[in-house]
C-alpha cells in the first residue's frame, strides 16, 4: 500500500504542481479581497476533487461505453503525460499558464469593482483537474483494481489537493519567497520523473496489448 501511495503522491504532485500554482493564484486574485481569495481557494479545490473522483469512479464505465480498452487508455494517457513532462522540461507549460492568466486578468480589469468567480475556470479546470490529472487517476485506478490499492491512490490525491489548498491560501505570502531559479529547477526535476512514469504507462499498455 505504501508503494501505491507514494506513486500516487509523486504522480499528482508532478502533474498538479502545488508550488507552481502559487504565483498563478496570486496573480489571478491580486485585486480581490482576502475573504474572496479564500473562498476561491477552497471552492476550486472542492470542484477539482469532485471532478477527479468522478473520473476515478466512472472513468472505466465511460471507456467501456466508448469501446476503448484500458490498455489503449494507458498508452494514450502515458503519451499525454509525456507531453506534459516535455512542457515542464522546456517551461512551455508555464508560459501557457501565464498567457491564460493574463487574459483572465485583462477581462477582469474591463469590469472593475466586480469579483469574478474563477474557482471553476481556470483554477479547478484546467489548473488542478486538467487532462494530466484526469488521465493519471484513471490510469492508476485501472492499474489497481482492489479497493485497498485505490484507497492508497485517493490518499495520494487528497494529500496533493490539501497541499494545493494550502498553496492557494498562502499564495500572496509565498509567491515572494520562491525565486524563479528554484521554481525552474524543481519543475525540470519533476518533469524528468513524470517522463519516466509516463514511459512506464506506455510500456505496460503495449505489453498487455501484445501479450499472448
Amino acid at each position: 500500500m505504501l508503494e501505491i501511495f507514494l506513486a500516487s503522491l509523486v504522480t499528482f504532485f508532478v502533474v498538479i504542481d502545488p508550488p507552481g500554482v502559487i504565483p498563478m493564484f496570486a496573480t489571478l486574485t491580486q485585486d480581490m479581497p482576502v475573504s474572496w481569495r479564500h473562498r476561491m481557494a477552497w471552492k476550486s479545490v472542492l470542484v477539482a476533487c469532485f471532478i477527479l473522483l468522478g473520473f476515478a469512479l466512472g472513468g472505466e464505465w465511460l471507456l467501456d461505453k466508448l469501446h476503448v480498452s484500458l490498455d489503449a487508455f494507458r498508452i494514450a494517457g502515458g503519451l499525454l503525460l509525456f507531453l506534459i513532462a516535455i512542457d515542464m522540461l522546456f517551461e512551455t507549460r508555464t508560459q501557457r499558464r501565464e498567457a491564460r492568466n493574463a487574459k483572465v486578468i485583462e477581462e477582469r480589469h474591463a469590469h472593475p469593482g466586480e469579483h469574478e468567480d474563477i474557482s471553476v475556470f481556470p483554477l479547478a479546470i484546467p489548473l488542478i483537474a486538467g487532462p494530466g490529472s484526469i488521465a493519471s487517476i484513471m490510469l492508476l485506478f485501472a492499474q489497481h483494481s482492489a479497493w485497498p490499492g485505490r484507497a492508497a491512490v485517493l490518499a495520494g490525491v487528497a494529500v496533493n489537493l490539501a497541499l494545493t489548498f494550502g498553496a492557494f491560501w498562502l499564495a500572496a505570502k509565498f509567491s515572494h519567497m520562491i525565486s524563479a531559479t528554484i521554481a525552474a529547477m524543481v519543475t525540470r526535476i519533476f518533469g524528468i520523473i513524470l517522463a519516466a512514469l509516463a514511459a512506464q504507462f506506455v510500456i505496460d499498455g503495449i505489453k498487455n496489448v501484445f501479450a499472448v
